[in-house]
Protein backbone atom coordinates (compact mmCIF):
# COMPACT_ATOMS: atom_id res chain seq x y z
CA UNK A 1 0.00 0.00 0.00
CA UNK A 2 1.17 3.56 -1.18
CA UNK A 3 0.27 6.80 0.91
CA UNK A 4 0.17 10.46 -0.53
CA UNK A 5 -0.09 13.60 1.11
CA UNK A 6 -0.07 17.13 0.17
CA UNK A 7 -1.62 20.51 2.10
CA UNK A 8 -1.92 23.53 1.68
CA UNK A 9 -3.30 26.78 3.55
CA UNK A 10 -6.42 29.07 2.30
CA UNK A 11 -6.73 32.35 3.16
CA UNK A 12 -10.67 31.58 4.32
CA UNK A 13 -12.89 30.19 6.86
CA UNK A 14 -13.39 26.62 7.01
CA UNK A 15 -16.78 26.80 6.28
CA UNK A 16 -16.16 28.56 2.99
CA UNK A 17 -13.64 26.19 1.60
CA UNK A 18 -16.03 23.31 3.00
CA UNK A 19 -19.07 24.53 1.05
CA UNK A 20 -16.81 25.35 -2.04
CA UNK A 21 -16.67 21.50 -2.08
CA UNK A 22 -20.48 20.66 -1.59
CA UNK A 23 -20.93 22.60 -5.03
CA UNK A 24 -23.35 20.26 -7.56
CA UNK A 25 -20.38 20.96 -10.27
CA UNK A 26 -17.45 20.86 -7.75
CA UNK A 27 -15.91 17.82 -10.05
CA UNK A 28 -15.77 19.66 -13.42
CA UNK A 29 -13.83 22.77 -11.30
CA UNK A 30 -11.50 20.04 -10.03
CA UNK A 31 -10.60 18.07 -12.86
CA UNK A 32 -7.63 19.25 -14.82
CA UNK A 33 -7.51 20.25 -18.70
CA UNK A 34 -5.21 17.33 -19.50
CA UNK A 35 -6.59 15.12 -17.38
CA UNK A 36 -8.34 12.26 -20.01
CA UNK A 37 -11.56 12.13 -18.04
CA UNK A 38 -15.31 12.10 -18.28
CA UNK A 39 -17.25 12.99 -14.79
CA UNK A 40 -20.83 10.44 -15.56
CA UNK A 41 -22.27 11.29 -12.35
CA UNK A 42 -22.18 12.68 -8.72
CA UNK A 43 -24.67 11.85 -6.74
CA UNK A 44 -25.50 12.31 -2.80
CA UNK A 45 -23.09 15.42 -1.79
CA UNK A 46 -20.00 14.68 0.19
CA UNK A 47 -21.79 12.16 2.72
CA UNK A 48 -21.54 8.47 3.41
CA UNK A 49 -23.49 6.80 0.60
CA UNK A 50 -22.25 9.29 -2.39
CA UNK A 51 -21.11 8.13 -5.61
CA UNK A 52 -19.44 9.27 -8.04
CA UNK A 53 -18.37 7.73 -11.03
CA UNK A 54 -16.29 8.83 -13.65
CA UNK A 55 -14.94 7.58 -17.29
CA UNK A 56 -10.93 7.50 -17.76
CA UNK A 57 -9.60 7.08 -20.89
CA UNK A 58 -5.74 5.12 -21.11
CA UNK A 59 -5.41 5.92 -24.84
CA UNK A 60 -8.46 4.76 -26.76
CA UNK A 61 -9.85 2.68 -23.41
CA UNK A 62 -12.22 3.26 -21.54
CA UNK A 63 -12.03 2.79 -18.04
CA UNK A 64 -14.78 2.81 -15.01
CA UNK A 65 -14.10 4.36 -11.81
CA UNK A 66 -16.63 4.51 -9.34
CA UNK A 67 -16.29 6.17 -6.03
CA UNK A 68 -18.53 5.80 -2.87
CA UNK A 69 -18.37 8.22 0.39
CA UNK A 70 -17.77 6.32 3.35
CA UNK A 71 -18.70 7.01 7.02
CA UNK A 72 -15.33 8.87 7.82
CA UNK A 73 -17.69 11.88 7.65
CA UNK A 74 -17.84 15.12 10.13
CA UNK A 75 -19.21 18.06 8.24
CA UNK A 76 -17.04 20.96 8.18
CA UNK A 77 -14.06 18.75 8.98
CA UNK A 78 -13.55 15.50 6.81
CA UNK A 79 -15.09 13.40 4.37
CA UNK A 80 -13.53 10.49 1.97
CA UNK A 81 -13.71 8.31 -0.51
CA UNK A 82 -13.07 4.79 -1.59
CA UNK A 83 -12.92 3.00 -5.20
CA UNK A 84 -15.40 0.65 -5.33
CA UNK A 85 -14.66 -0.13 -8.89
CA UNK A 86 -11.32 0.92 -10.77
CA UNK A 87 -8.26 0.67 -11.87
CA UNK A 88 -6.41 0.72 -8.44
CA UNK A 89 -6.39 -2.62 -5.86
CA UNK A 90 -7.51 -0.37 -3.33
CA UNK A 91 -7.86 3.56 -2.88
CA UNK A 92 -9.00 5.71 -0.19
CA UNK A 93 -9.16 9.37 -0.71
CA UNK A 94 -9.50 11.13 2.87
CA UNK A 95 -10.36 14.76 2.73
CA UNK A 96 -9.17 16.78 5.87
CA UNK A 97 -10.30 20.88 6.75
CA UNK A 98 -8.63 22.08 9.77
CA UNK A 99 -8.71 25.80 11.16
CA UNK A 100 -5.98 27.94 11.31
CA UNK A 101 -6.98 30.89 12.90
CA UNK A 102 -8.87 32.76 9.95
CA UNK A 103 -7.42 30.63 7.44
CA UNK A 104 -7.91 26.76 6.70
CA UNK A 105 -5.47 24.08 6.13
CA UNK A 106 -6.95 21.92 3.30
CA UNK A 107 -5.29 17.90 3.84
CA UNK A 108 -5.84 15.20 0.72
CA UNK A 109 -4.65 12.06 1.82
CA UNK A 110 -4.68 8.89 -0.38
CA UNK A 111 -3.79 5.35 0.52
CA UNK A 112 -4.17 3.37 -2.84
CA UNK A 113 -2.18 -0.07 -4.11
CA UNK A 114 -1.76 -0.98 -7.79
CA UNK A 115 -2.34 -3.78 -9.54
CA UNK A 116 0.51 -6.10 -9.96
CA UNK A 117 1.24 -6.03 -6.34
CA UNK A 118 5.30 -4.82 -4.76
CA UNK A 119 6.64 -5.26 -8.12
CA UNK A 120 4.16 -2.80 -9.55
CA UNK A 121 4.29 -0.31 -6.97
CA UNK A 122 7.95 -0.34 -6.84
CA UNK A 123 8.06 0.16 -10.48
CA UNK A 124 5.19 2.36 -11.06
CA UNK A 125 4.41 3.74 -7.64
CA UNK A 126 6.62 6.77 -8.06
CA UNK A 127 4.80 7.71 -11.67
CA UNK A 128 1.76 7.73 -10.28
CA UNK A 129 2.62 9.71 -7.08
CA UNK A 130 4.43 12.83 -9.56
CA UNK A 131 0.78 12.32 -11.16
CA UNK A 132 -1.01 12.46 -8.11
CA UNK A 133 1.32 15.53 -6.91
CA UNK A 134 0.40 16.90 -10.44
CA UNK A 135 -3.35 16.55 -9.83
CA UNK A 136 -3.73 17.90 -5.74
CA UNK A 137 -1.36 20.64 -6.74
CA UNK A 138 -3.83 21.52 -9.35
CA UNK A 139 -6.67 20.88 -7.50
CA UNK A 140 -5.43 22.96 -4.08
CA UNK A 141 -4.63 25.88 -6.28
CA UNK A 142 -8.44 26.15 -8.00
CA UNK A 143 -9.32 24.93 -4.39
CA UNK A 144 -7.68 28.28 -2.79
CA UNK A 145 -8.47 31.12 -5.69
CA UNK A 146 -11.82 30.63 -5.35
CA UNK A 147 -12.11 30.43 -1.74
CA UNK A 148 -9.39 33.10 -1.66
CA UNK A 149 -11.67 35.53 -3.94
CA UNK A 150 -14.85 34.85 -2.27
CA UNK A 151 -13.22 35.63 1.30
CA UNK A 152 -11.90 38.57 0.29
CA UNK A 153 -15.10 39.98 -1.51
CA UNK A 154 -17.05 38.76 2.15
CA UNK A 155 -14.62 40.56 4.06
CA UNK A 156 -14.77 43.89 1.51
CA UNK A 157 -18.61 43.32 1.91
CA UNK A 158 -18.45 43.64 5.75
CA UNK A 159 -16.02 47.17 6.04
CA UNK A 160 -17.48 50.03 7.50
CA UNK A 161 -19.03 52.69 4.38
CA UNK A 162 -16.93 55.88 4.13
CA UNK A 163 -19.19 58.95 4.41
CA UNK A 164 -19.26 61.52 1.47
Amino acid sequence: MRRFQRSTVIEAPRELVWAFHEQPDVLQQLTPPWLPVEIVRREGGLGPGAVSEFRLWLGPVPIRWVATHGDDYEPGRCFCDRQSQGPFTEWLHRHVFSREGDRTRLIDEVEYALPGGWLAELSVGPVVDAQLERLFAYRQQVTKQWCESRSEAVQASELPQQKS
